[in-house]
C-alpha cells in the first residue's frame, strides 16, 4: 500500500467518527427494499443535501450488502463526498467500488474520478507530489483503459497539467542550483525534464538551462550536443535566442582551448 492511500484510510476512519457523532437525526431509511432505499437517498443527492446522501448511503452499505444496487450505493457515496469538496474521502469510496465491483457500469465513471480526487488534492509545486503523481498514474491507466469514453479529453487535459507541474518543479530546482552554482545538480534537473516530460511546457528551457550549467561547468562537448538536440526539437522555441547566445559563448570557449 502506498502511503497517500494508506493516510487516506487513517483520515477516512477519523472522518466516519466524526460524522457520526454529529449527526443528530441519523439516515432516514425506513424500508426494506433496496431500491426504494436508494431512491430516498438519491433524491438527497439531486437536490444538493450531500450530508443527508453521505448518512443514507453509508448506512445502505451496512443494510443492504451484495445487492444490485450496492455498485450504485458505493458510487453515490463518493460523489457526495466529491461534490462537498472532501476530496481523501471521496478517493477512498471510488477506490472501494474499483475494488469490490469491477464488471459494474460505474467502473469507468469511478477510475476517472479517483483521478479526479487525487487531482484536486494535488498541492502547489514546491510541496510534495505525491498526490499530484497518484492522480497521474490513474487517469493514465483510465485513458489506456477507455481511449473513447465521454471523459476521456478531460483526461487528457488533467494530464498534460499535472505532467506540467511536474515538470516545472524540477526546472524550479535546476534554476535554484542554477542560481547557486551547483552546475552538475542543475543540469541534472534540466535533464530530468526533457527526458521525462518531453511533451511539457518547460522542455525547451530545461534543454536550454542543461547547455548554460555544462558551460559553466567546462563540459563543452555535452554542452554542444545539447544544443544541437534542442535546435533539432525546438526550431520554433521562444528559448532560441537564450540558446544563440549560449552557443556563441562555447564556440569562444572551445576557439580558446
Amino acid at each position: 500500500m502506498n502511503t497517500s492511500k494508506y493516510l487516506i484510510q487513517i483520515f477516512v476512519f477519523t472522518a466516519a467518527f466524526y460524522i457520526t457523532g454529529c449527526s443528530s437525526s441519523g439516515p432516514s431509511i425506513n424500508t426494506d427494499d433496496p431500491q426504494k432505499a436508494f431512491e430516498i437517498a438519491k433524491r438527497k443527492f439531486d437536490r444538493g443535501d450531500y450530508v443527508d446522501a453521505i448518512e443514507d448511503f453509508s448506512f445502505m452499505k451496512i443494510r443492504f450488502p451484495g445487492t444490485e444496487i450496492s455498485d450504485k450505493v458505493q458510487f453515490y457515496l463518493a460523489e457526495s463526498y466529491f461534490r462537498q469538496k472532501e476530496y481523501l474521502l471521496s478517493a477512498y469510496e471510488y477506490d472501494n467500488l474499483l475494488r469490490n465491483f469491477p464488471l459494474s457500469q460505474l467502473y469507468p465513471d469511478a477510475k476517472f474520478k479517483l483521478g479526479l480526487s487525487y487531482y484536486e488534492l494535488s498541492p502547489k509545486y514546491p510541496l510534495d507530489q505525491g498526490y499530484t503523481q497518484d492522480a497521474l498514474n490513474e487517469l493514465l491507466v483510465f485513458l489506456e483503459l477507455y481511449p473513447e469514453d465521454k471523459n476521456a479529453p478531460e483526461a487528457e487535459k488533467k494530464i498534460k497539467e499535472l505532467r506540467n507541474k511536474l515538470a516545472y518543479k524540477n526546472f524550479r530546482t535546476g534554476e535554484i542550483y542554477l542560481k547557486n552554482d551547483n552546475n552538475k545538480a542543475a543540469a541534472l534537473y534540466f535533464q530530468s525534464v526533457y527526458e521525462d516530460y518531453i511533451d511539457s511546457d518547460w522542455a525547451d528551457d530545461s534543454m536550454v538551462g542543461e547547455a548554460e550549467a555544462l558551460i559553466n561547468g567546462k563540459k563543452y562537448d555535452r554542452a554542444k550536443e545539447v544544443l544541437e538536440k534542442f535546435y533539432k526539437l525546438f526550431p520554433k522555441s521562444d528559448q532560441k535566442s537564450k540558446a544563440d547566445r549560449l552557443l556563441s559563448r562555447l564556440k569562444e570557449f572551445q576557439t580558446s582551448k
